[in-house]
């Protein structure tokens, strides 16, 4: 009974906990309120349901979850992400469809499978792009001391309009199957796209968790001086988890745009950066930086995405979703209060004692 009661204490102590506890509410709700929610049919090998909707619709918000947890741990944010979204997406469609929004035509049909660059350029040549913007925000939040709201502002704003130079400031249209297979193929029957969020994840686990990177991150989040003294370099940490935000921001927008397929400078990645923020926070991160859980953020992202797809089933109009969201939040901020997670404790240990 006690080692029973132990586990429980260190599985309600954890930062999955709570993410858990909303995503299972909501898909209790959905058990209850939306028909055949949970219904999942096999078509051409291919799962389909609205679970599967679900993973697939929330990866890049997944991958940017994982970048923005990294930033938050340190006591950063970066509003940048949903424009490195755009820039990523107008890299990669310009360099496929260098017509710039215009169909190419051949025989009065439209030719497919048409691309003016090989697909591995183009895919480098986006995450590169990324990584120079997340490369620029670290530079001017370690180096140049400036506030990370601020600097990342910075991008934020003028990150678009790079986007629209890169497209001429036209919706660029992609008709490049191998392309399209990044965010709409299957592999072994589920998307493709869980695959890429496995492959981040795993990688942002192995840096963070199996060399010292992980510790000096919160370190840096917890006391930034102190870990200055403790021989940990600050301004090093900052750029490279800024960085890895920009690239983890370029992977998204390939995503989108290859599932789309299309670029919109003024639409991709739009809001993103908000959600991603959302996201970490629901994960148990906090703002002032610190202890941090790369999988917890992930369920946050899922947390959002089923919310979304919830309210979109049982018919909510969209416009109401910013609202829902705002909620969503105020019971977060509840959650993580230290009031509240003093009641509850006090709730479990008297329940404890009378068992």
């Amino acid at each position: 009974m006690a080692q029973s009661q132990s586990l429980w204490k260190r599985f309600t102590g954890s930062q999955v906990f709570w993410p858990l506890v909303a995503l299972g509410l909501i898909m209790l709700f959905n058990a209850i309120f939306t028909p055949g929610f949970f219904k999942l049919e096999i078509k051409d090998g291919h799962l389909f349901g609205s679970l599967i909707d679900i993973i697939n619709r929330g990866a890049p918000l997944m991958v940017l979850a994982i970048g923005m947890t990294m930033v938050i741990a340190t006591g950063g944010v970066d509003l940048s992400v949903g424009a490195v979204v755009a820039i990523s997406a107008a890299t990669a469609t310009v360099l496929i469809n260098p017509a710039l929004g215009k169909e190419l035509i051949a025989s009065d049909k439209l030719v497919q499978d048409v691309s003016a660059t090989p697909l591995p350029l183009v895919v480098a040549a986006a995450l590169l792009i990324s990584t120079l913007c997340g490369l620029w925000n670290g530079l001017l939040v370690s180096r140049g001391n400036i506030q990370p709201m601020v600097a990342t502002l910075v991008l934020m704003v003028a990150g678009r309009g790079i986007a629209q130079l890169i497209t001429g400031g036209q919706i660029i249209t992609v008709y490049f199957t191998p392309y399209f297979f990044i965010g709409n193929g299957y592999l072994a029957g589920v998307p493709f796209t869980l695959f890429i969020v496995a492959a981040v994840f795993l990688i942002a686990w192995l840096l963070t968790r199996k060399t010292a990177v992980g510790m000096f991150v919160e370190s840096v989040g917890i006391n930034a001086r102190s870990s200055f003294y403790s021989g940990i370099s600050e301004k090093n940490i900052k750029l490279l988890v800024y960085t890895v935000s920009g690239i983890c921001a370029g992977v998204a927008g390939l995503i989108i745009s290859s599932n789309i397929k299309s670029a919109d400078a003024n639409n991709a990645g739009l809001g993103f950066e908000l959600d991603a923020i959302l996201a970490v926070v629901i994960g148990g991160t906090l703002m002032s930086g610190g202890r941090f859980s790369l999988l917890a953020s992930i369920i946050g992202a899922l947390v959002i995405q089923s919310m979304t797809t919830t309210m979109y089933a049982i018919g909510v109009p969209a416009m109401a979703a910013q609202a829902v969201k705002a909620l969503v939040v105020l019971a977060v901020i509840l959650l993580y209060s230290q009031q509240v997670r003093d009641g509850l404790s006090g709730l479990t240990e008297r329940k404890g004692a009378r068992s």
